[in-house]
């Protein structure tokens, strides 16, 4: 078959997981009468961070659970500052690097007032 959308066609019965067995017209009754039927492509993960770190912007205090916690204000590449984040330390991608860059800005900016 030439034309892939050609129809409609009367499916007898599914052959396995992906193909069909089909009634043809005599159009095509030269026609082998099972196709494949393409699987569909592998499901894709949206991610639910917006993207890479930028960086930090500001760090809070929080209670949570009767605990003292401390969440980074985080700025993603290439993101407006309508998609920034308050996260905690460990859920911070390369959060390590990111908070030692903070972290050292943070005492320059001390040590310059």
């Amino acid at each position: 078959m030439r034309d892939s959308f050609v129809g409609p066609i009367t499916i007898i019965k599914l052959i396995g997981k992906n193909a069909v067995e089909v009634k043809l017209t005599e159009e095509f009754s030269r026609k082998h009468p099972v196709f494949p039927n393409p699987t569909p492509p592998d499901i894709v993960e949206v991610a639910d961070s917006p993207g890479p770190v930028s960086n930090i912007i500001r760090a809070r205090k929080i209670r949570l659970n009767g605990k003292d916690q401390r969440q980074y204000l985080v700025r993603f590449k290439n993101q407006t500052a309508d998609k920034d984040k308050s996260l905690a330390e460990d859920a911070i991608p390369d959060g390590n690097l990111h908070l030692r860059r903070f972290r050292a800005s943070r005492r320059t900016e001390q040590s310059h007032q």
